[in-house]
Parts: C-alpha cells; sequence; structure tokens
C-alpha cells in the first residue's frame, strides 16, 4: 500500500486544483482550471457550485489518469475555501443557488444588528469568532431570507460548506463536514462536538439541513465508483487554512504560519487550550481526530493576493503578478505612497466591513512601481497589526512559517521578516494547504500512525532574517497607522 499515491483535492477561491503525492510528500502532478468570480453588487461575491465541482472533478479525473488508475489510489483528502455557503437539493444534487464567498459582506446590516442587540461577547465566548458577514451562518439565513428556490425547498434542503459539497458529489449522497469547517460557521460551540440548537435558532438556520460533523481525518465514505473509475476512499477533509498550517507541521503549541493566498491568514498553534482573545482575533478549531483536539488563534486578512489581481485587472499596472517584485526592486522606496487595500474591508484586528480602499500620497513623480510597491508594503504592515495582537494575547510568534502563492515572491517575504523583525521560513513546496489535506487523507487511511509521523511529508524551508534599520521601520509602520487612523 505504501506506494500507492494520495489525491487531493484543493477547491480555493479563484481556482480549483487537483494533486497527487508520495506517502514521502513529493507532490508529483497537478491539474488546475480558473473559478469564475461574480460580483453582482457592490460588496458582493458569488461561485457557481455546479463549476467548482465540474472543474474539480475534472482535475481529479486527470490525476487518476496520470496516476495510472482509480486503484493506484490510497485515500482521497479534500481542503476548501472556508466560510462559504452552498444551498442544494438533496433529490437532484443540483446547487440551488450561486455560493455566497468567504469575501461577499450583504450581510453587515444583519451583523451590525447582532451586535445591537448584545449578541457578540456571548458568540465570541462560545465559537471563538466575532460577529462578522465573514462567518457561514448569516450567509445561510440571507438564503433562507432572500432566494425562494432555498426557502421552499423544506426537507430537500441541504447546506454546506464547500468540501460538503464535493464529498456529496463524490459520494452520491453522503453529507458531512469536518470539524475545522464546523469550526467557522459559528453554528458549533468550540469546546463542543455538534450543532448548537441555541447558535441554530439564534442565526434561523434549521438543524436539519446542515452536514454531520466528523473528524479531519477518518473513513468517510468511497467515491461513486463512475465518478473516478473506481470506489476510492475520501479519509481527509480540513479547511484550507487549517490544512496549511498541517502542512507547515506547525504541531507543537506557540507555532506560527501565515498562508498568502486570495487573503492572508495567520494561525497560531495553541495546543489543547481553547483561545480566548481580547484583541479580535479568532478563535478556532485547528483538528480533531479521536479523542485528540488542538486549537489555534488565527488573524485574517481579506485582501492578499486579490489585491494583485486588482492591480492587474482594473488597473493594469502589471501583466502578471510575478512583475511585482522586478517594480518593488526597481525603485529605492515607496515614493511617499501608502495604501490601505481595503477592497472588502478590513479583517482582523480591525474589523471594519464598511471600510474602504485608500492610495495616497500621489505626485506628479509617482510612477507605477511606486503603486506597486505600495501595495506589497501594505501586506507586511497589515500583518505587522496582527503579530502586535498575537503578543497581546499572549502568543508571540518566535517565527512565522509562510506558504501560498505570494510567498514565492522573495521580495514579500524579506519585507515582512524587516517590518516584524523576525525570521520567516519559505517551504520548497508553497503548496502546503494541499499537503495538508495529504497529510490527514494519509493519517485517515492508515497511511500514517500520527500526525507527527505524517509530518514528515513537509518540505525543507528557506530562511528570509530581518536586515531593515529600526528607524525605517518606524517610519512605515508611522505612515501605515495614519492612513489606517482615517478609516
Amino acid at each position: 500500500m505504501t506506494d500507492r499515491l494520495i489525491l487531493v483535492l484543493d477547491a480555493g477561491t479563484t481556482s480549483t486544483r487537483a494533486m497527487l503525492y508520495r506517502r514521502d510528500g513529493r507532490r508529483i502532478a497537478t491539474a488546475q482550471a480558473d473559478l469564475t468570480q461574480y460580483y453582482p453588487r457592490p460588496g458582493w461575491v458569488e461561485h457557481d457550485a455546479e463549476e467548482i465541482w465540474r472543474q474539480s472533478l475534472a482535475c481529479a479525473r486527470r490525476m487518476v489518469e496520470q496516476a495510472g488508475g482509480p486503484d493506484r489510489i490510497a485515500a482521497i483528502g479534500i481542503t476548501n475555501q472556508r466560510e462559504t455557503v452552498v444551498a442544494w437539493d438533496r433529490r437532484s444534487g443540483e446547487a440551488l443557488h450561486r455560493a455566497i464567498v468567504w469575501q461577499d459582506r450583504r450581510t453587515a446590516a444583519e451583523c451590525e444588528a447582532l451586535r445591537e442587540a448584545g449578541h457578540e461577547p456571548m458568540l465570541q465566548r462560545r465559537t471563538g469568532l466575532v460577529v462578522d458577514p465573514y462567518f457561514s451562518a448569516t450567509k445561510m439565513r440571507w438564503l433562507l431570507d432572500h432566494a425562494p428556490v432555498v426557502r421552499d425547498a423544506g426537507e430537500r434542503l441541504a447546506l454546506g460548506t464547500v468540501e460538503s459539497w464535493l464529498a456529496w458529489k463524490l459520494t452520491g449522497g453522503l453529507h458531512v463536514t469536518d470539524a475545522s469547517n464546523a469550526s467557522r460557521t459559528q453554528l458549533m460551540a468550540l469546546d463542543g462536538g455538534d450543532w448548537d440548537p441555541d447558535l441554530c435558532a439564534l442565526f434561523g438556520v434549521p438543524r436539519a439541513a446542515l452536514p454531520e460533523i466528523v473528524d479531519n481525518a477518518g473513513a468517510f465514505g468511497e467515491t461513486q465508483p463512475d465518478i473516478l473509475g473506481g470506489a476510492v476512499p475520501i479519509s481527509g477533509m480540513a479547511g484550507d487554512q487549517q490544512a496549511a498550517t498541517i502542512g507547515q507541521a506547525c504541531l507543537r503549541p506557540g507555532d506560527a504560519k501565515a498562508t498568502l493566498g486570495t487573503g492572508a491568514f495567520i494561525l497560531a498553534n495553541m495546543g489543547e487550550t481553547m483561545p480566548a482573545s481580547a484583541h479580535r482575533l479568532l478563535g478556532t478549531l485547528l483538528y480533531r481526530i479521536g479523542d485528540r483536539r488542538a486549537y489555534a488563534l488565527e488573524g485574517s486578512i481579506f485582501v492578499a493576493g486579490s489585491l494583485i489581481q486588482w492591480l492587474r485587472d482594473q488597473l493594469g499596472l502589471i501583466e502578471k503578478a510575478e512583475d511585482t517584485e522586478a517594480l518593488a526592486r526597481s525603485v529605492a522606496d515607496n515614493g511617499g505612497i501608502l495604501m490601505l487595500p481595503a477592497l472588502v474591508g478590513l479583517g482582523a484586528p480591525h474589523w471594519k466591513p464598511q471600510a474602504r480602499g485608500i492610495i495616497t500620497g500621489l505626485t506628479q513623480g509617482t510612477g507605477r512601481a511606486h503603486i506597486v510597491r505600495a501595495a506589497l508594503e501594505s501586506l507586511s504592515h497589515q500583518i505587522h497589526d496582527l503579530a502586535d495582537a498575537f503578543a497581546a494575547d499572549g502568543a508571540p510568534w518566535r517565527l512565522l512559517r509562510v506558504d501560498g502563492g505570494m510567498s514565492a515572491n522573495d521580495w514579500i517575504v524579506q519585507d515582512m521578516a524587516d517590518i516584524l523583525n523576525l525570521p520567516v521560513d519559505r517551504p520548497s513546496d508553497v503548496e502546503t494547504t494541499a499537503l495538508g489535506a495529504a497529510m490527514l487523507a494519509g493519517l485517515g487511511s492508515g497511511l500514517f500512525s500520527s500526525l507527527e509521523e505524517a509530518s514528515a511529508m513537509a518540505s525543507p524551508a528557506t530562511r528570509f532574517a530581518p536586515a531593515m534599520h529600526v528607524k525605517e521601520r518606524a517610519a512605515r509602520l508611522r505612515g501605515w497607522r495614519a492612513v489606517l487612523a482615517t478609516q
């Protein structure tokens, strides 16, 4: 069995992928397909759930063919964009509405009403999460209130996040979610094991429509034989940021990682201690495997790689993301330009859904390189805000491990090390989200006996040491705080 492969489905925000891993952690093949983004109104972000399924299946079939058939696949792991909500019909298996994406802000008014009613302290204490449109519960309620086809589905209605949708489609009707994704809905208490009836009642989400909550590793079910050419076990599932934390081998309390993808997400392993933030960070379940639980403290930045996409697609300042590194290096500094990248509001630790983006300091001498450099610098500034919040909550970073598409840019990683005044490690394979799902699938299928054994799949890292003068760092942060204060 040890020569068989692990297939991972990684359904992200801008694309979905399938990857093949060997037991030693080597990634031997990847198939990728873009996902269409829909913006029906300002602040609204949607996906076509059927497109997520079609593209994920097409990528998976390519990997099965490359592996030499389904018999060569020992297990499937699934990881996904978290908080995104799908509603579908249990009988037909068809989506009832476009998926509402984690970035979507349409429920800001409902969240404000919950805060005004005094529910946020209780919700943060019980779920680890602040009240914000980011999370799944208000999205589910919005569908029930505003989409008649969802409201009228009755007992046929199934609600879930993206891993639930994929598991249902792969198996022909298995309705499950893993504990890490469930912890992001605001419908499961952090110390609970099932949907909380009081939380479901508060948000008005019917318990009968929700999936069964399962561990992050185990024997969940098998694919229908006609899907991949044979029955293949699904044995690992996790939300993308928890999966990346595992893929970075952040298995000890205090280990911290930052994934630089569409957004940027920093998680610090808190061990068995259930986190309680006094500085508007999030408490989340890192993983649940049998009787073992691990928690994490998390800070979420909503705009990271999507800012680079915006520079390319909306402003035309770059042709491809890789251009940003050369442009940032082509100027001595930002030329006085500062950027607040609040394209979909501000996430942790500020939580300002109504914030809007700002570019300030423009002069006749401003060139596109200055704007691009200021955009990259804004990521380091936001991560520095989170570092302060983590330290204030008693979880200071000793070292930060980075991964995700943006971390391939050496300039960005060095700038983060400089602004944080900390060493930053980048693995040789930055696709640690998929790797974490592979580790969980390997554990769930019996390829490994523990997560610690599975962590041998992690790749070696390159270290970036801080090299910025203290006065330059202080000046950068003063400028950032001045722009932030305008919101």
